[in-house]
């Protein structure tokens, strides 16, 4: 109805004039991208994950047995859990077996993004622990330059890793609930000193829970190391240093250096020594 009364009211003249100005202004102008357009909305999904909410979703874990079952106590058989994430399908892989997964760690895209998890059961001294490991920096240049950046994602996203691990083992946990009660100890691997660390995360039911921020953490693992008795399970777990049945495997499944942990007080935040 506009249209056709301004045909009306201006000479056809002007209306050519106006129409020709109109679509030179358009010509002119910058491209607009404002308006979000259908179809592209994940392309904002990384951003809201990176500083919102780590999630876990059990529909996108996919979990692999090599080897073990639910029915072996990793007291008595090897364990060991590597985790690895695609970019491209957002799914998670788990592989549940007696050594590291080395198929899932092939390939130049997971040797530039080392965003793997890889985890061993312990048992020291007759107790049971879980040792996760995490690759912050190192290797080459672009890992450290986004060091401060990847302790942060590990550090938010670790809830959700030990979550997948509790799921995806489902019938080890149901057979020895037990293992709920394990402390979780994280290995920071890293070639810069900040981040080149061991740090005690508590009892793996837990260390499931969100970790809002660095000071959170910190006061979380200061009331932790308060309400635990001297010489408990704080400590780092030493094993025996003759063979012995109270300590299980007798070498560790990671082959990242089982020395770290013999040199580091987490209570003191003391770095783990880089190997390549």
């Amino acid at each position: 109805m506009g249209t056709v009364t301004a045909s009306m009211v201006i000479p056809s003249s002007k209306m050519r004039s106006l129409s020709f100005t109109h679509r030179q202004r358009q010509m002119q102008s910058p491209p607009c991208f404002i308006r979000p357009v259908p179809g592209r909305k994940r392309a904002f999904v990384p951003v809201m994950r990176l500083f919102g909410p780590a999630i876990f979703e059990a529909s996108k874990l996919k979990v692999l047995f090599v080897g073990v079952d639910g029915k072996k106590h990793p007291g008595k058989l090897p364990r060991t859990y590597t985790l690895t994430h695609s970019d491209v399908t957002s799914m998670l892989t788990l592989a549940i077996s007696q050594t590291i997964n080395n198929s899932q760690l092939q390939g130049w895209y997971n040797r530039l993004q080392r965003d793997e998890v890889v985890a061993e059961w312990k048992k020291v001294k007759g107790k049971m622990s879980l040792h996760v490991h995490c690759h912050i920096s190192g290797g080459h240049f672009l890992l450290d330059l986004v060091a401060k950046l990847r302790y942060y994602i590990f550090c938010k996203e670790l809830p959700v890793v030990l979550k997948a691990f509790v799921h995806g083992d489902e019938n080890l946990f149901n057979n020895f609930p037990e293992l709920q009660e394990s402390v979780v100890w994280v290995y920071f691997h890293s070639n810069l000193p900040e981040y080149n660390k061991v740090e005690c995360w508590g009892p793996l039911h837990s260390a499931t829970g969100p970790v809002l921020n660095t000071t959170g953490r910190e006061e979380y693992q200061q009331d932790l190391q308060a309400s635990l008795p001297p010489a408990s399970n704080w400590e780092m777990p030493q094993p025996c240093k003759e063979a012995c049945a109270c300590c299980f495997p007798p070498m560790s499944s990671i082959p990242w250096s089982e020395d770290h942990a013999r040199n580091v007080n987490p209570g003191n935040n003391q770095g783990l020594q880089q190997q390549s």
